[in-house]
């Protein structure tokens, strides 16, 4: 199933603001969509927000690996955000944690000294295809780097799906020196949805809440057709 993010986002409009509660939280309902559109696939969307928290490393990967790919398409992000980022962030060494496919690693190569992309799954593909971007395997919660050793973080359509979001941020704020970049979904909570998203920001007091910004950094918060663009820049 091939949709861009923008068109994504209409449809999440529709399922996430048009139906009655009582309708889009049916597992009955929402069987039926996830099952026309996702085939063989669609039981892995159903179960895996209430098994999620307990679900050991591997088997928290192993969801991904038989999802990925799903939706094939070229990135998460809309046109607003990739515009945005690749705007602000030229000359110097960038990190981008959950690359994806490589999409913006990739655009981000072409006007900085170094790029990173760092992802739950790296395939072969990627490798063989990296040109100038490195790329690492791992979680964020283990990011494997040293302190300040990027100048740029970017995490982009990321931190909706990690298991232990604390941790999570608080590792992209000990390896970026100068800036971290977060892009999130502006998205209601629902059990059942085209992804494996176990955390939500509908608002921005939901952003604030959960990344508690430190005091210290210059912190700038704008909704981007339709997405959350959360910005930290230090001293």
């Amino acid at each position: 199933m091939k949709i861009t993010r923008n068109v994504s986002r209409y449809i999440h409009f529709v399922l996430d603001e048009l139906l009655p509660p009582i309708v889009r939280d049916s597992r009955f309902v929402m069987s039926i969509l996830l099952k026309a559109s996702l085939q063989d696939k669609a039981e892995y969307f159903l179960t895996f927000k209430e098994k999620a928290h307990q679900l050991s490393a591997e088997e928290f990967q192993h969801y991904y690996q038989e999802t990925y790919g799903i939706l094939d398409r070229e990135t998460d992000l809309n046109r607003g955000c990739i515009k945005r980022i690749t705007k602000m962030i030229f000359d110097t060494a960038v990190l981008e944690v959950g690359c994806g496919n490589g999409f913006l690693s990739k655009k981000l190569a072409a006007t900085n000294k170094k790029v990173t992309g760092y992802d739950i799954q790296i395939t072969q593909k990627q490798k063989d295809e990296a040109g100038s971007v490195s790329y690492v395997q791992g979680f964020v919660e283990e990011l494997p780097f040293a302190d300040d050793s990027y100048e740029t973080v970017v995490c982009s359509h990321t931190l909706e799906h990690v298991q232990n979001l604390p941790v999570a941020i608080a590792q992209l704020r000990r390896v970026a020196k100068s800036r971290l970049v977060i892009v999130v979904p502006c998205q209601r909570p629902y059990r059942y949805t085209f992804d494996l998203h176990i955390h939500f920001f509908p608002y921005a007091m939901n952003i604030y809440h959960a990344f508690l910004p430190p005091k210290s950094a210059l912190v700038t918060l704008e909704k981007v057709e339709g997405d959350w663009l959360y910005i930290e820049e230090y001293e």
